[in-house]
């Protein structure tokens, strides 16, 4: 079934409230989860509800996180997520980086004690939509071996740029696994395969299980590169901010009652320190019609721009609505019948 991205921020707000998230905080989650969602992002958006609310009720996610934030210097602040939803940590987060920048031209800022945040791409349009160029570092559970291992060390790591622009943002966003492991999460829980070259199994032998897949690594994009970034992002994300790093990192889907950890750092720019807004604009989009006029490969209809596929995706489903699986629509109203709150559909 589809529905509306209304229909699914009350959802994923009431039922965040259902299991004790103050309101103001489960609407800046359902925000992040259905915008998401929207962009076809769909192992990072709503799909995540059910997990984090099971991790609520068990106490391994506090539901009603202080977020602390110490300024360290002009440009520097360091935040305690309590434990927090990592979506609700990251929008504080980058919203402090913001200001930040807008105070001395540039802002970073380290966040320890935090959980998943989904889709890296959020805070960078966050910061985008202020008029800043944005960086997103996060470190997830050990799914990627060092180059030549055969067993995980790092997370997928991903990393993300956001660059403000006249029409939409331009969003850089990558994993440095070769896949997101959401991928192969989703295809577990469907028993559908994998493609060849996207994991190895526990013995370090190529699979196509993703069941397999999840008991043994993802594999690094490009190779030693994908090795490289990732060591750069758990240097970003974890070392530097104190949280948990490599096999320290907790998975959200094992059955642990120990926080996870894990660990982001945000950077925002202010443009307008740099030049002036209108000029940067300009630029970008000369840049971006250059680009898109560039002689096509064979077979090649349009040159996208990072971020654009995304953003037709969610015109497509602010108009067609949001795709919901039967079997996450199930988990969804069966969890908010336990908490009391109205179904979807």
């Amino acid at each position: 079934m589809n529905f509306s991205a209304g229909k699914l921020l009350e959802f994923c707000s009431n039922l965040l409230q259902g299991v004790g998230v103050p309101k103001a905080d489960a609407d800046i989650v359902a925000e992040v989860l259905v915008d998401t969602s929207l962009e076809g992002l769909d192992t990072h958006g709503i799909s995540r509800l059910p997990i984090y609310t099971t991790r609520i009720q068990n106490g391994r996610i506090n539901p009603k996180a202080s977020i602390k934030v110490n300024k360290t210097a002009p440009a520097v602040a360091v935040v305690d997520g309590d434990n927090g939803l990592g979506q609700l940590v990251g929008v504080k987060a980058m919203e402090v980086a913001i200001n930040l920048a807008k105070e001395v031209g540039m802002g970073g800022v380290t966040v320890k004690h935090s959980n998943h945040y989904g889709a890296s791409s959020y805070f960078c349009k966050q910061a985008a939509a202020a008029g800043m160029i944005g960086f997103a570092f996060t470190n997830t559970p050990s799914g990627i071996p060092p180059w030549g291992g055969r067993e995980p060390y790092f997370g997928t790591n991903p990393i993300a740029f956001g660059f403000p622009s006249k029409e939409q943002p331009v969003v850089v966003d990558m994993s440095s696994s070769i896949v997101a492991r959401g991928h192969i999460i989703l295809a577990s829980k469907q028993g559908k395969p994998i493609p060849e070259g996207w994991a190895i199994d526990k013995d370090g032998k190529p699979t196509t299980d993703a069941k397999a897949a999840l008991a043994g690594a993802v594999l690094p994009m490009a190779g030693p590169k994908g090795y490289a970034m990732a060591l750069a992002v758990e240097i970003m994300a974890g070392v530097l901010s104190g949280s948990a790093v490599g096999k320290e990192v907790g998975w959200i889907y094992d059955e642990s009652t120990k926080p996870v950890d894990i660990g982001h750092s945000f950077m925002a720019l202010d443009v307008s320190k740099f030049m002036p807004i209108d000029e940067f604009n300009d630029r970008m989009q000369q840049m971006i019609r250059e680009i898109k006029e560039t002689p096509k490969a064979e077979g090649v209809e349009e040159i996208f721009i990072p971020g654009e596929r995304r953003t037709n995706k969610a015109n497509t489903r602010k108009v067609e609505g949001v795709p919901v699986p039967d079997q996450l629509l199930n988990e969804l109203n069966q969890l908010a019948e336990t908490v009391g709150v109205p179904t979807l559909g």
